[in-house]
């Protein structure tokens, strides 16, 4: 078993502001996770074993295999999967390479964290990755969001799981007014299978710059632990930017009696 010492979360916002730059930049640099887990988490895991500012680095297969798990500025939830290697989102050929680790199984271990601000564990049903196309993103480096699901979307998925089996389909109820489309994946097969090159067999390489994507930890009706796959795609003519984030609830509500 491998022990994570983490040390005391610190937000992205509070980690800019070590960047030196002014709000403006801030606000508006592409490059801010980037600069922090190459500039700041990486050196301090590889110089002194302490992965701050983040809460967790894994340089095992090296840099280019690497990830950091940082605390996002926004919600008091919200944990960031970030690749310790440069890849700029989902639509990097980066992700899809035979060697391409699996940063979504990855992520899902790093729930942990999200769990450790309520000091309990949640129900993975209510737990959620996700990742947002180019066009709902504000950073160009790949980044996963690790945070709860909204309720709504946790009824959804329950209500209409008969919609759901091993194939990419509609869901057939829109989620936040988009028509995702949804697949089950068995929970080891998350150990097994990149969703992202799951996504990618369906709708082609060259489509993936168009695509969000969002794991959710599932129950089946029978018992069994798995998860719901859901994409969706840009899609000018309904301003559907293809943010899968927009599922999650950053106040996690669902964790509240």
């Amino acid at each position: 078993m491998t022990i994570r010492i983490r040390p005391p979360a610190t937000s992205v916002a509070a980690l800019l502001g070590l960047l030196g730059a002014s709000p403006a930049v801030r606000a508006a640099s592409p490059d801010a996770l980037w600069k922090i887990v190459h500039g700041r988490c990486v050196p301090d895991e590889q110089l002194h074993k302490n992965p701050s500012p983040c809460t967790y680095v894994s340089l095992a297969g090296g840099e280019a295999h690497g990830y950091a798990i940082l605390k996002d500025i926004k919600g008091a939830t919200q944990f960031l999967l970030i690749p310790t290697d440069r890849i700029t989102g989902i639509e990097s050929p980066k992700i899809l390479a035979d060697d391409a680790p699996n940063y979504f199984a990855a992520a899902w271990a790093a729930r942990s964290d999200t769990e450790a601000v309520f000091h309990h564990p949640l129900p993975r049903e209510d737990m959620s990755l996700a990742i947002n196309s180019p066009h709902a993103r504000s950073q160009e480096q790949l980044h996963i969001h690790i945070d709860c699901l909204q309720p709504a979307v946790v009824a959804a998925l329950h209500a209409h799981e008969a919609a759901i089996g091993p194939a990419w389909a509609p869901l057939g109820v829109p989620l936040q007014g988009h028509p995702y489309r949804a697949r089950w994946l068995s929970e080891a097969g998350l150990a097994s299978s990149n969703p992202f090159k799951l996504l990618a067999a369906d709708v082609g390489a060259a489509a993936m710059g168009l695509q969000t994507l969002v794991v959710a930890g599932a129950v089946s009706a029978s018992g069994r632990p798995g998860f719901v796959l859901l994409a969706d795609h840009v899609d000018p003519a309904t301003s559907d930017r293809a943010g899968g984030e927009e599922l999650q609830d950053h106040s996690c509500a669902v964790a509240y009696p």
